[in-house]
């Protein structure tokens, strides 16, 4: 049976649909709720970790000290051969954990937009069957550069390193697929001051009212959960 953990780093950015995905499956779910507790497990206690998003940066060590121990856990996490996956700043953080840099954005990317998969997505054993284009949520200020080895899976207009595989076991997605209406409506909430007039910036209402694309990000999330 595929143990699965999560590292969560605020309260309102939850497993969300991920934890319906192993409910479904019958693969028991456990959770690091690193403000809360900032001792990690050892990797033997899991088979796939997920590292969630949350609106602080691999920079702020000061403000989050955690942040370095939740780091080298996911280094031996990859180092054990772990399947792991992170969102958002989890993506940044396997990007960092494997040598590459992490680094503002030229944009801040907050809202429903397109993304285009690469000609190297469709090849790749993870994302084959993932529809060329298709809109899913953002919600980042930062991005980080190809670690050495990554194939490069997909990019949106504001922000070109948007999704890439390491291996087959590693995988790192900026943008979302795995929340729900009542996680986006909370991050809209604590994170309100970041919604500001701008191109790649929607309103709050924008962010709310376009709950059509979830389903379709469910179906992508599955189809690559289920080739992990």
């Amino acid at each position: 049976m595929t143990r699965i953990h999560c590292f969560q780093h605020v309260p309102f950015e939850t497993p969300a649909r991920i934890a319906g995905w192993a409910e479904e499956h019958r693969y028991p779910l456990a959770v690091t709720r690193f403000y809360e507790d900032p001792h990690p497990p050892s990797p033997d206690t899991y088979d796939w970790l997920f590292i969630m998003g949350g609106p602080m940066s691999l920079l702020d060590d000061k403000a989050h000290p955690w942040l370095a121990s939740e780091m080298g856990a996911v280094e031996a996490a990859l180092g054990a051969g772990k399947t792991v996956i992170g969102v958002c700043l989890g993506a940044q953080m396997i990007a960092h954990v494997l040598g590459a840099r992490v680094y503002d954005n030229p944009v801040k990317e907050i809202g429903w937009f397109p993304l285009t998969l690469t000609g190297a997505a469709s090849r790749h054993p993870l994302t084959e069957g993932v529809p060329e284009s298709f809109t899913a949520f953002h919600w980042h200020s930062q991005t980080f550069d190809l670690p050495s080895g990554a194939v490069h899976l997909a990019r949106s207009e504001a922000c070109a390193h948007q999704m890439f595989g390491h291996g087959s076991n590693v995988l790192g997605i900026q943008f979302h697929l795995e929340m729900t209406p009542e996680v986006i409506a909370a991050l809209a909430d604590h994170n309100s001051a970041e919604i500001v007039a701008a191109p790649t910036v929607q309103s709050r209402d924008e962010i709310l009212a376009e709950n059509t694309h979830l389903q379709s990000g469910y179906d992508i999330l599955d189809s690559i959960l289920g080739r992990l």
